[in-house]
């Protein structure tokens, strides 16, 4: 039987949810550093007074200074560059001293960045900027899917973990909007105000992080289960008592056990390894085709872009781009947790698929160039066509491949893997992200030793979105209603259950283990006078103890650890 189409609170869930989608979606906000960031350089690349004070000696066509190409691509390039480090490294503060307090140091190392950048008048100081802001960024990048997804009830969390790129594109927005207010300004004010705004962001988040609890399934990891039913109980607005706390710890902890008598501590090694290859190919993937689509050629080359397409008003362009990529989630955020993961990747592939081909078409057709490489528009009201394609790809984008390829990432590796997963599926991201950066400039513009592709690109992002039909096909599983630890439960049935059949996937014991757990609480068999919650993080009591009560199930068991 296929999960139901509803976003609706199960009857089955006690407490309330409202915490869990609060902390969750305030946690989304260290998606409009890395939105605000990405945004703010394609406004800066086109300021003249930026461009002349910064450049090396390089002249344009017309004889005045400017930044060369390849410093263009250096400047582009360099912060994903430094996020591609960052999503590597953010295990050794996402395993070591927590989700919370990782996000909070890398919040630190992005304001460095900012400094460097904010203090800089000439291009070195600018890059070693841009590099240690996109170590902060990276870091966030993997900590913030991370934190939602452990956090998160299962029947939002899509819509949860979503909400990151909804801040994303929150922050393109305001990126927008700020360089368009100081673009024509003839002093540093232009690209300083921008930029330095970016400590606002990373303030507010410090703060907020300071006030959350750490997550139920960092407090397991680590054996801190009395905090564990505290961080529940608080996620969930229930006393840590509560049966219905005792029994989501036990399934934490049970599958946690379960996973670390196959091996303590993962590798980075061991993410390759058995099942977990194809979990991490997955991720890997969907990361790497996420950027595959071309979205932040717009968001990075946007606005030089929709200059040489003879638009006047580029920056206003700009901004209503930023704007149609953020109210396009919206309607993204619900249909996550209502239609489910695979058929919304699926269609908006075969939505990007179409605009992006539209686009590349009337491009090619109705441009060209002058002896000099400027490009000339034969056609402008066609152009106008195809700016307007460029918005229906942004709106399938937005809607679809940019936030789930953070949600599906976010939900398939276990607890033992989840964080050195979820680091290289986000590296992965940003390798293809710095590629796209760099290659940019050297693909599009007209020279020696540049393919002078101009509006050819689309082609490529069309290719590009064609692949992600076929991937999504055959690889990605559907998620949608099941805890992080039944998705676990799911993937290691395969090849019984793949990716085709995973929408009518139920997990076997489903109804074994609240029975399970109910007859324990019930019973007292928490110990004496210490059941429920109270009972599962004492010193006495263990997830065997329990299994004791539960008739000698297979399945019970194994779900509780008992079992290999």
């Amino acid at each position: 039987m296929k999960r139901k189409l509803s976003v609706a609170k199960p009857p089955s869930e006690a407490g309330s949810s409202w915490p869990a989608i609060a902390i969750g979606a305030f946690v989304a906000f260290g998606g409009i550093l890395f939105g605000y960031d990405t945004g703010t350089i394609s406004g800066i690349l086109a300021m003249d007074y930026w461009r002349t004070q910064f450049s090396t000696g390089y002249r344009d066509a017309n004889g005045h200074l400017d930044v060369s190409p390849s410093e263009t691509s250096a400047v582009v390039s360099i912060l994903s560059a430094g996020t591609f480090f960052g999503a590597l490294a953010s295990p050794l503060l996402g395993d070591n001293i927590g989700r919370r307090w990782g996000l909070i140091v890398s919040c630190c190392i992005f304001n460095i960045g900012v400094v460097f950048q904010t203090a800089a008048t000439s291009l070195p100081l600018f890059l070693a900027g841009r590099f240690f802001a996109g170590v902060g960024v990276g870091l966030i990048s993997a900590l913030v899917p991370l934190y939602q997804s452990e956090t998160a009830p299962k029947w939002i969390r899509g819509a949860i973990v979503g909400a990151y790129q909804f801040a994303i594109t929150l922050g393109l927005l305001l990126a927008a909007i700020l360089d368009n207010a100081t673009h024509d300004r003839n002093d540093s004010g232009s690209y300083r105000i921008p930029i330095a705004l970016q400590f606002v962001w990373s303030l507010i988040l410090i703060v907020g992080m300071l006030l959350l609890p750490e997550t139920p399934r960092y407090l397991i990891k680590t054996g801190k289960l009395d905090r564990a039913a505290s961080s529940l109980g608080r996620l969930r607005r229930l006393p840590r008592a509560h049966s219905s706390i005792h029994l989501e710890l036990l399934e934490i902890r049970a599958n946690y056990e379960y996973e670390t008598s196959l091996g303590e501590h993962a590798s980075y090694a061991d993410c390759f390894r058995g099942g977990m290859l194809k979990r991490q190919l997955t991720g890997m993937g969907i990361q790497a085709l996420q950027q595959l689509t071309g979205i932040n050629f717009i968001f990075y080359y946007g606005t030089q872009y929709f200059l040489n397409s003879g638009i006047s008003n580029a920056f206003t362009i700009t901004m209503i781009t930023s704007s149609i990529n953020v109210a396009s989630t919206v309607p993204g955020l619900y249909a996550i947790d209502s239609w489910g993961r695979r058929p919304l990747l699926l269609w908006g592939a075969v939505g990007m698929c179409a605009s992006q081909l539209v686009v590349a078409v009337v491009g090619t057709l109705t441009t060209g160039q002058d002896a000099s490489g400027n490009v000339v528009v034969f056609n402008l009201p066609a152009q106008k066509v195809g700016i307007a394609f460029v918005c229906v790809y942004i709106f399938f984008f937005a809607s679809t491949w940019g936030p789930l390829a953070w949600v599906v990432t976010g939900e398939i590796f276990p607890l033992r893997h989840r964080a050195k997963g979820l680091s290289l599926t986000t590296a992965t991201n940003w390798l293809l992200n710095w590629a796209i950066a760099y290659a940019t400039p050297y693909l599009v513009n007209y020279g020696d030793g540049y393919a002078n592709l101009q509006s050819k690109i689309f082609f490529v992002w069309f290719a590009a979105c064609f692949l992600c039909i076929a991937f999504v096909y055959f690889f990605v599983y559907e998620t949608k209603g099941l805890s992080l630890e039944e998705v676990d439960e799911m993937y290691k049935e395969e090849p019984k259950v793949n990716a085709r059949k995973s929408a009518k996937w139920r997990p076997a014991g489903e109804g074994v283990t609240r029975a399970v757990v109910a007859s324990g609480v019930e019973g007292g068999g928490g110990g004496g006078g210490g059941g429920g919650a109270a009972g599962l993080v004492s010193e006495e009591s263990d997830v065997g103890q329990v299994s004791e009560d539960n008739g000698g199930c297979p399945e019970a068991r194994r779900r509780q650890g008992v079992l290999a």
